[in-house]
């Protein structure tokens, strides 16, 4: 009997790949497992096992495997069915999926080695010169790689030289397979085996009276072994004994020492910390969770909408203790790595080493070692935060998935594929375990919210914020007016500079909020008005004068600081607007004394960007901390009494049917940063229009009478929640071939959906990277079928893709597309 395996291939491709295995081989192998195998010519990928059968493939012949990589499944069937539903839901291929899922390491790629043919004799006088040089090297070292070729020969593009070879036979190529992970190994010593009683040891002593350093080596191992009553690493022996590695060494060499490795995890947290006790909850905090308990033993989804400071994380902590009791795992997910800072270190102080993290700052290495711990179960990966990619983890026992800040819009994935929102998925992935789902936020989304009111979700709430705190008061200030009558200097407004001067005088920290990062969004000429431009896209290039460049916020590209405008030549360059980097600069001009932080993609991207800035803030050795959107949500500080928001039309003129919504939320999080111990804080919004709806709703914080209004209008309009969107974006370098492209295939939908379809039209920013972009939006009703409608969808694709002139324009679904 032959048997047979499928495999999910990380590569974007409808279906699974069948391979041939042998009886042997078909014993070990099971779902979850990897497998190296051939696809294409000469190309070896990393499969996963999907399933194991008899079943030859009807259309093409059966390859074998390469080999097995793994003892045990790598993968578990819950991520297996989850990665299913994700493919299918979000319009993508399982391969996509997986490829997204598994930290890069577990994706072993081949590599093609270049080795010497040694059955064939070759004449120097046939080779060309780049050819010997190839075969020369060879001589020397029995392997090469592609790029130490390419270093040999000084060129890119080595293919014509390595066809020249392989047709003369002068090589062969070989395809090896490497893995990428490297586990930590930990360099430990120990006294050698000869001496191991009194006797010998003072023997030993007296024979290394000569040798003080040496001699001081072994007295400092004794002390340490006497203090720790552990096993002593060779860095903590150097630093205690004051000498070097080499002396250790010749111990070693001596047979005086013994060393050994142990393998360690990079993250790892201190044992011997003390654990905190779990806080007291108030009474609204006890409130809300016997509302939590009663939803989660009627198996719903439940919402915590808990006010800004109302102390949501305690009342999650008391969760995550019930999840652990039983037994089970705890994932808790944040839309943002900056909050994933705070947070460890709180739940690190009440469960110790069972708190794991895992994000896109951690290495690779980093991520492999979580992986596994949560695989295994292991009682180091007991909690598990992260931002959304951390729902992918392999979860054997999950009891209670957190998902805080729910409304957040970066909890959406935007590319590559899978697009997925880690809320709903996370729920699906909840659903699956049968574990218990929270979503908490202060300002939760209006599709949560629609959901709790229809009966589908559980609710509680907490209106109070801990220690009875007053909500912070908000103040609208007219900038018009004031800019009117010059009052103004630079960007803030005379009442913004006197809060701020109050609050630095009382020993008070302040945050300020500007959605926009650099100096300035726009660089203007004003003798001609010329604004240098992206050539790779349809934007203005932004001015950061801390660079002092001109810089592409889609694509990176980026020109230095221009000295007069390249249209006209003339050297009266101004700039229009402002970002985080000109507020910073105002601010230090106008408090020259006070100490300015400024937190966003700028001066966040190493590894622990975040965590310099949050603690440097934290203890008080910043003063007022500019910020973008990362400022607001679910930071704690306990200093802070002024938030000011230096302008809030630029959210509120956003073009998305969301606009509003998301003003709502962001100016209500961010003043929910203001006043959270015992004194009450204050918020500033400057904007030219203090009159607008939203603003009024956000200073006297009524979410109910935003998400009616909003309710109405989505109605009226057919947006969410009331129907689902689905967005279909076609790409393409050719600006004429994507129009056709995109007309072609809003007529194919048209002809199904009739006046749900919007489009096709160009965004706002129409080309990035070179790339034209084109959109059309589908609105699903909520009584008709998903499934039917994205079939019919992907029959239009088919038919789109069978005609030869639309092949090569890119078409891409974002689902529940917000």
């Amino acid at each position: 009997m032959e048997y047979f395996i499928n495999v999910i291939l990380p590569i974007p491709l409808e279906k699974l790949f069948t391979y041939s295995i042998s009886k042997d081989e078909a014993q070990i192998l099971q779902p979850g497992i990897r497998v190296a195998v051939p696809f294409g010519k000469s190309k070896i990928y990393t499969g996963l096992v999907h399933a194991v059968h008899t079943k030859a493939p009807e259309v093409y012949e059966a390859k074998e495997i390469h080999q097995i990589l793994d003892d045990t499944p790598l993968v578990t069937p819950y991520q297996i069915k989850h990665w299913m539903w994700l493919a299918d839901y979000y319009m993508c291929t399982i391969g996509e999926v997986f490829r997204s899922a598994v930290p890069s390491a577990f994706l072993l790629e081949s590599e093609t080695l270049i080795l010497k043919n040694e059955n064939v004799e070759i004449k120097d006088s046939e080779l060309k010169d780049e050819d010997f040089l190839v075969f020369e090297a060879l001589q020397h070292q029995p392997i090469l790689k592609v790029h130490e070729v390419a270093a040999i020969v000084d060129r890119k593009n080595v293919l014509p030289i390595l066809n020249r070879l392989l047709a003369k036979e002068v090589i062969l190529l070989k395809e090896e397979i490497y893995a990428q992970y490297k586990p930590k190994l930990i360099a430990y010593v120990a006294l050698g085996d000869a001496y191991s009683t009194e006797k010998e040891l003072e023997a030993l002593l007296g024979s290394l009276t000569r040798a003080p350093k040496q001699s001081q080596v072994v007295l400092s191992l004794f002390q340490l072994q006497a203090v720790t009553k552990k096993p002593v690493k060779v860095s903590d022996l150097v630093e205690r004994s004051g000498s070097s590695t080499a002396i250790i060494k010749s111990l070693i060499k001596k047979g005086i020492l013994k060393d050994y490795k142990i393998q360690t995890d990079r993250v790892s947290f201190d044992k011997d910390a003390p654990l905190s006790n779990l806080k007291e909850l108030n009474q609204y905090q006890k409130t809300a969770l016997d509302s939590i308990t009663t939803s989660f033993k009627e198996n719903k989804v439940t919402l915590l909408k808990g006010v800004t400071s109302s102390g949501k994380t305690e009342v999650y902590v008391e969760l995550i203790q019930k999840c652990l009791e039983k037994g089970e795992q705890a994932l808790y997910l944040l839309p943002e790595i900056a909050l994933t800072t705070q947070l460890i270190s709180r739940l690190q102080n009440y469960f110790g080493e069972q708190v794991s993290v895992y994000h896109s700052k951690y290495s690779i290495h980093e991520r492999v070692e979580v992986w596994n711990n949560v695989l295994e179960n292991k009682s180091k990966a007991q909690v598990v935060i992260g931002a959304r990619s951390s729902l992918f983890l392999p979860f054997s026992n999950l009891g209670l998935v957190l998902i805080d800040e729910e409304h957040e819009s970066s909890f959406k994935q935007f590319d590559p594929a899978p697009r997925y929102h880690a809320r709903d998925a996370a729920i699906v992935l909840g659903k699956l375990h049968k574990a218990h789902i929270l979503l908490g936020s202060a300002t939760p989304s209006i599709e949560s919210y629609y959901n709790v009111q229809i009966g589908k979700y559980g609710y509680a709430e907490i209106n109070k914020r801990f220690g009875n705190v007053l909500m912070p008061e908000i103040e609208l200030v007219d900038i018009k007016e004031e800019s009117r009558k010059r009052k103004m200097k630079g960007h803030f407004s005379e009442r913004m500079l006197e809060k701020i001067t109050e609050t630095l005088d009382l020993g008070e920290q302040v945050i300020l909020f500007q959605n926009r990062r650099g100096y300035a969004p726009i660089m203007e000429c004003n003798s001609c008005g010329h604004t240098p431009q992206c050539p790779n896209c349809d934007v203005s290039l932004t001015y950061h004068q801390h660079r002092k460049q001109l810089r592409c916020h889609y694509c990176g590209h980026y020109i230095p600081l221009q000295e007069s405008c390249q249209a006209c030549g003339s050297s009266e360059l101004d700039t229009k607007g402002f970002g985080t980097e000109q507020v910073e600069k105002e601010l230090n001009t106008l408090f020259p004394e006070t100490k300015v932080g400024r937190m966003d993609l700028d001066t966040t991207r190493g590894k622990y960007g975040y965590q310099k800035i949050i603690t440097s803030f934290e203890q008080q050795e910043i003063d007022i901390l500019v910020g973008t959107q990362m400022l607001t949500k679910g930071l704690d500080f306990r200093n802070v009494s002024l938030v000011g928001i230096m302008n809030a039309d630029s959210l509120l003129n956003f073009p998305d049917y969301r606009a509003h919504e998301r003003t709502f939320q962001l100016l209500t999080q961010v003043a929910g940063r203001a006043g959270r111990t015992k004194k009450r804080g204050e918020v500033l919004i400057q904007t030219y229009n203090p009159y607008h709806q939203i603003l009024k709703q956000v200073s006297v914080h009524d979410y109910d009478g935003m998400y009616k209004e909003q309710l109405y209008e989505r109605r009226q309009f057919k947006y969410p929640p009331l129907n689902r969107i689905l967005k279909i974006t076609f790409k393409h370098k050719d600006y004429n071939k994507l129009n056709e492209a995109a007309e072609w295939f809003g007529k194919g939908l048209c002809n199904i959906f009739g006046e749900n379809v919007l489009g096709p039209e160009y965004p706002a920013v129409a080309r990035i990277r070179n790339q034209y972009i084109k959109h059309v939006t589908v609105k699903i009703g909520k009584e008709a079928s998903l499934g039917k409608t994205k079939n019919s969808i992907k029959r239009i694709e088919k038919s789109f893709n069978a005609i030869a002139h639309f092949r090569s324009v890119r078409v891409i679904y974002n689902v529940d597309h917000i």
